[in-house]
């Protein structure tokens, strides 16, 4: 099948080379080993450090708020089905193809992601669905500009094939392939731009080339996407012009 592997053995992290849709990349079950006891760690420092502070006085009240969501055992209110961006569309991914986290309280939001299927937008989602696929994104722009959400920017999405990056990031996959320049729509680069500014404006992410980037900027990652053929300085235009009107 052209598009999104389903190729078991890359689940396992073997080959997936080129620009589809990558378990191997995007990090799979691998990316999970340990990510727990990391971040209960990390938190039980946190919440150490603020109990401490408070006994002489040093933290501020709304600094002890925020340490407050890195206390173990505390999560954001979530309600089912919700989207943080108006008018997606919700259909959730696996549950094995993310992390559960409250960003951006544990972990800071300051970049966007770019991706290209590879696939079809019907391919992309069910994928997405699949727990062997070990990867999946926050959002998939389809076309003719339909926005689906699967993950929530609350958490962490195995997109980037890097855990820093997928920590610090919110992933936006887009229907098509790098190779065929038709697949980008004006109708898809004008939805994703106001995904995107909104997604900028959410977390104070400055709308540049060093916030927003494509796959293929990701350190360690063997992808393309999104391609030559995505019109970086058209995207950007639009980005801004859509920030500006949001502000």
């Amino acid at each position: 099948m052209r598009g999104v592997s389903h190729n078991p053995s890359r689940v396992r992290g073997r080959g997936n080379r080129g620009g589809r849709v990558s378990v191997d990349d995007h990090m799979g079950a691998t990316e999970g080993s340990g990510d727990a006891d990391r971040r209960i760690g990390r938190r039980a420092l946190l919440i150490g450090g603020a109990a401490a502070a408070v006994g002489t006085a040093v933290l501020a009240r709304d600094e002890l708020a925020r340490l407050w969501w890195r206390a173990p055992g505390v999560e954001k209110p979530r309600v089912e089905g919700a989207v943080d961006f108006g008018g997606a569309q919700w259909v959730a991914a696996s549950d094995a193809n993310w992390r559960r986290a409250d960003r951006p309280d544990d972990y800071g939001i300051d970049m966007v992601i770019i991706h290209v299927t590879q696939g079809s937008f019907a391919s992309a989602v069910k994928v997405f669905q699949d727990p062997g696929h070990g990867a999946a994104a926050h959002y998939v722009v389809r076309k003719d500009g339909h926005i689906t959400q699967m993950i929530r920017e609350l958490d962490v999405a195995y997109h980037a094939g890097n855990r820093a990056y997928n920590e610090r990031s919110v992933g936006i996959e887009h229907e098509g392939f790098v190779d065929r320049p038709e697949d980008f729509t004006d109708a898809m680069y004008a939805a994703s731009a106001r995904l995107t500014a909104r997604i900028c404006a959410r977390y104070a992410i400055p709308v540049d080339r060093e916030h927003i980037i494509g796959h293929v900027e990701v350190p360690g990652t063997d992808h393309t996407d999104p391609g030559e053929h995505w019109d970086w300085d058209r995207y950007m235009r639009l980005v801004r012009r859509a920030r500006s009107a949001s502000a």
